[in-house]
């Protein structure tokens, strides 16, 4: 019987009762504000870093974990378990992943598999949480990772964001650029398309965006017998509490979550940033 370790990283922002309820490790990525690095909820709270970011004269950047950490964490786990399961936020954001499979192959006590999520945040933590509960209940790796593929057919998430210039200064907003001069004046409904954050649909104005996003979901939820789902904030906990009950008031067949967008997402979408991600669960 395999026994196999789950990693992921602190963009998946799964909380320490989930992350300790499922086993699963973590990695840290970190924020930098100036000379000072932050790894994300270890070093500064999401909390601190919108006071920090609001404080602060210069936009923070983001840096992806150091080869060494991965390496540390994957000897560790090399004592105790067969195999692991790395999971990261979209490759095409960062170069997470790719430091995961590196690591993977320098260490020699234990195989590593890995899977890009091609999205991040709670998205991302639902695969972490569906590959916990197979390798808790002695699934294969090919058991987990043709699961994991299954789920990503059918993963959705569409964020709005309060202004485009997090995005656009960090470099993260793709296939957009040469309309940026227009875009900053609109509220487009963003997606992850081949691993990258491009605009699904331009639209005027927030209400309007967000109700787009409501429709998009009503599709998929019409047509499924059962969907979960969260909205993901930034910042805004009370809008984040108003969608969840409209969406429940309008839908019987949904479990919906709350998670948030934490300092190195936040740093790129900006603060008041909101977010719907789900998929159909297995029957």
């Amino acid at each position: 019987m395999a026994n196999i370790a789950i990693v992921t990283d602190s963009t998946a922002y799964l909380s320490q009762e989930t992350i300790d309820a499922y086993g699963i490790h973590t990695i840290p990525l970190s924020v930098v504000f100036g000379d000072k690095v932050y790894e994300e909820e270890i070093d500064l709270t999401t909390e601190e870093f919108y006071d920090k970011m609001r404080a602060s004269d210069q936009l923070p950047t983001t840096s992806q974990p150091p080869l060494g950490r991965f390496l540390e964490l994957f000897e560790e786990l090399g004592q105790t378990y067969d195999a692991i399961i790395t999971i990261h936020l979209s490759s095409g954001i960062s170069g997470t992943y790719q430091t995961a499979l590196s690591a993977g192959e320098s260490v020699e006590n234990i195989e590593v598999y890995g899977f890009d999520s091609e999205i991040s945040c709670a998205p991302q933590g639902y695969y972490a949480i569906e590959a916990a509960k197979m390798a808790a209940e002695d699934y294969t790796v090919d058991d987990i990772l043709d699961r994991l593929n299954e789920m990503k057919q059918n993963m959705r998430a569409y964020f709005v964001v309060d202004n485009l210039n997090h995005l656009h200064r960090g470099g993260r907003l793709s296939g957009a650029q040469a309309l940026v001069g227009s875009l900053l004046q609109i509220k487009p409904v963003l997606h992850f398309e081949d691993k990258l954050i491009v605009p699904y649909e331009k639209v005027r104005t927030a209400k309007k965006a967000l109700n787009r996003v409501y429709e998009l979901f009503a599709e998929d939820a019409n047509t499924n017998d059962h969907i979960r789902a969260t909205i993901i904030h930034a910042n805004h906990p009370d809008k984040a509490e108003k969608m969840k009950a409209e969406l429940e008031a309008k839908h019987d067949n949904i479990t919906i979550d709350i998670s948030y967008f934490g300092p190195v997402i936040a740093t790129h979408l900006g603060e008041h940033s909101l977010g719907l991600g789900w998929y159909k669960t297995k029957a």
